[in-house]
């Protein structure tokens, strides 16, 4: 049976064959709904700021603007628009969240947790070392009693100055003198 097409059929067809994109549907894009404008097909922020996610183009819009987003996306290729619009939404929250440092303020508090961590990892290694020691001293005295181990550190353990482990003195370890490593 055959059948007219409607108009909208045959427009929708017509872009099709051209080339250009499946036209999408008729509500506006999260940045014309906030601008107040009407969205064409053609919008530049369409494809980013979906109308579903209203919140995502206002927190941009707020710390950047819409005429700088529009600047940025012109200049950016279009394979990396996405991941340049997805930079810009993290960078606007951040900014919102901490209006002096920004993303600066998160990268900062991040390096300071980093320095902290390896702070943390080098006591637990000199302290691992104590404990290894101590358990090796131990094994040579009694052989196979082992209900009497002491986990108390044979060295006073401070805190490290800049990264280093100052108070941990690796040749008050007694090492095997037959072992073919030199230690400092």
């Amino acid at each position: 049976m055959w059948r007219a097409n409607t108009a909208v059929e045959c427009k929708a067809k017509r872009g099709i064959m051209k080339g250009h994109q499946e036209p999408r549907s008729s509500s506006s894009c999260a940045a014309c709904k906030f601008l107040k404008r009407r969205c064409t097909p053609n919008c530049q922020f369409a494809p980013y700021f979906r109308s579903d996610e209203p919140k995502k183009f206002a927190k941009v819009h707020k710390v950047f603007g819409a005429s700088n987003v529009s600047k940025i996306l012109n200049e950016v290729a279009e394979e990396q628009r996405e991941e340049t619009v997805n930079s810009l939404v993290y960078e606007a929250e951040v900014r919102l969240q901490d209006p002096v440092y920004g993303c600066i303020g998160a990268i900062a508090s991040l390096q300071h947790k980093m320095v902290e961590l390896q702070h943390d990892l080098i006591l637990a290694r000199a302290r691992l070392a104590c404990y290894v020691d101590q358990q090796q001293r131990h094994d040579s005295e009694s052989f196979f009693d082992i209900d009497h181990v002491n986990m108390a550190p044979l060295v006073d353990i401070q805190e490290p100055s800049a990264g280093v482990v100052d108070a941990f003195d690796y040749n008050a370890l007694p090492f095997d003198q037959f072992s073919p490593f030199q230690f400092p």
